[in-house]
C-alpha cells in the first residue's frame, strides 16, 4: 500500500458483518488493512486483507509495514464461538499485544469494542446502569471472564500509556442483517424460548446505527468508556412478537432446569451462559456517548424487528 495523505486504519473482526458495515464508511478517507483470526476475506483489490494470529510475530510485520494511525478493534470473539481457553487467548492476550504494539510503533488512537455483558445481570440491576458501575459479569459465569479482563486490559492500558488514545464502547444488542449473535439468532427463529415469568426489558441498536457510531467515535477521538445504545428499550418477549416469532415457555425453576434444557436441546441460540440476561434487565445508560459525540440512532424499534418479521414471510 503506498502512503498517502490520508490515515492508515488497523481494523480487526473484518470477517463480521459490522467490520464490513465499517470498513465500507471509511474505506473512502482512509486506508484500511483488515485482518480477522478466523478467516481472510476479500473487500477488494485496494484493502489489504489478512488471516493473523495477534499471538503470532507476524502480526508485529504489519505494525512495521503499514504504519498505522489508528486501530478499531472489533474483533473479539464471543462465547459460542470457540472453547474458553481458544476465546481467552485471542479476546485478552492478543488485546493485550495489539496496545503494546500500538504502544511500540506509535499508534495515536485505539477503539475497542465491548459488550454490555460485562455489567452481568441480576436482580438487583438499577434501572440505568452509567459507565462507573461495576463489572460483574466474571462473578456470575466463567464464559463472560474474557470479556471482562478485556476491559481491564483497556482500563490499565488507558492510564498506562496516555499516549494511545483508548475508547472503549459497550454496545447494547447489537441486530440485523448479517449479525449472527445470540439475540440476533433468536429473533430470527421461527420459535424462541423464553423463560416463564420472565420478560426483561432489552435495548437493541441496528447494525447499520452500531457502525455509525464507531466511526464518529474514531473520528472524534475521545477517549474513554461509552455505553452505546438508543434511548428506547422493549420487553425480550414483545421483542420476539414483533420479530414474528412463535414463543416457547421453558420452566424457569428450579434455576437448575433451564440449563439442563437448553444443554438437552442442543439451543445454542440460547446459551446457558446468558439465561440470566433473559431473567434480569441489563438497561445501559447511552446518555454520555449521544452527549460526547452528538449521536443518535436512526433506525427505530419497528424498523429493526421488521426486518426480521419480513424474514419469516418469505
Amino acid at each position: 500500500m503506498k502512503r498517502t495523505n490520508k490515515p492508515t486504519i488497523l481494523i480487526t473482526g473484518s470477517a463480521g458483518a459490522l467490520a464490513q458495515q465499517v470498513i465500507n464508511r471509511m474505506s473512502d478517507s482512509c486506508n484500511i488493512v483488515a485482518v480477522d483470526f478466523r478467516e481472510q476475506v476479500y473487500l477488494g483489490d485496494d484493502i489489504p486483507s489478512y488471516r493473523i494470529d495477534f499471538n503470532k510475530r507476524v502480526f508485529e510485520d504489519l505494525f512495521r509495514k503499514y504504519n498505522f494511525d489508528g486501530v478499531i478493534h472489533l474483533g473479539r470473539l464471543i462465547a459460542s464461538q470457540e472453547t474458553r481457553m481458544r476465546r481467552y487467548n485471542a479476546n485478552v492476550l492478543g488485546t493485550q499485544k495489539l496496545f503494546e504494539l500500538s504502544h511500540k510503533y506509535g499508534v495515536k488512537q485505539v477503539t475497542v469494542m465491548s459488550t454490555f455483558h460485562v455489567y452481568g445481570a441480576i436482580a438487583y440491576n438499577p434501572a440505568l446502569i452509567d459507565e462507573d458501575a461495576p463489572l460483574k459479569a466474571a462473578e456470575l459465569t466463567m464464559d463472560l471472564v474474557d470479556s471482562v479482563e478485556l476491559e481491564n486490559l483497556a482500563n490499565i492500558y488507558l492510564w498506562k500509556y496516555p499516549d494511545i488514545h483508548i475508547t472503549v464502547l459497550r454496545p447494547c444488542n447489537i441486530v440485523g442483517p448479517g449479525v449472527r449473535n445470540t439475540i440476533s439468532l433468536l429473533l430470527s427463529s421461527k420459535y424462541a424460548p423464553v423463560l416463564a415469568g420472565f420478560s426483561p426489558m432489552m435495548q437493541f441498536i441496528h447494525i447499520d446505527d452500531m457502525a455509525d457510531a464507531i466511526v464518529v467515535a474514531h473520528k472524534k477521538n475521545i477517549p474513554g468508556i461509552y455505553n452505546v445504545a438508543p434511548d428506547d428499550w422493549v420487553s425480550y418477549q414483545e421483542a420476539l412478537q414483533l420479530s414474528g416469532c412463535t414463543r416457547v415457555q421453558i420452566p424457569s425453576i428450579p434455576p437448575s432446569l433451564p440449563r439442563f434444557i437448553s444443554r438437552i436441546m442442543g439451543l445454542k441460540s440460547f446459551p446457558v451462559y446468558l439465561l440470566n440476561y433473559f431473567k434480569y434487565p441489563v438497561v445501559i445508560d447511552g446518555k454520555l456517548f449521544r452527549n460526547t459525540f452528538s449521536f443518535k440512532a436512526k433506525k427505530p424499534l419497528k424498523e429493526v424487528f421488521r426486518y426480521y418479521a419480513d424474514g419469516k414471510r418469505d
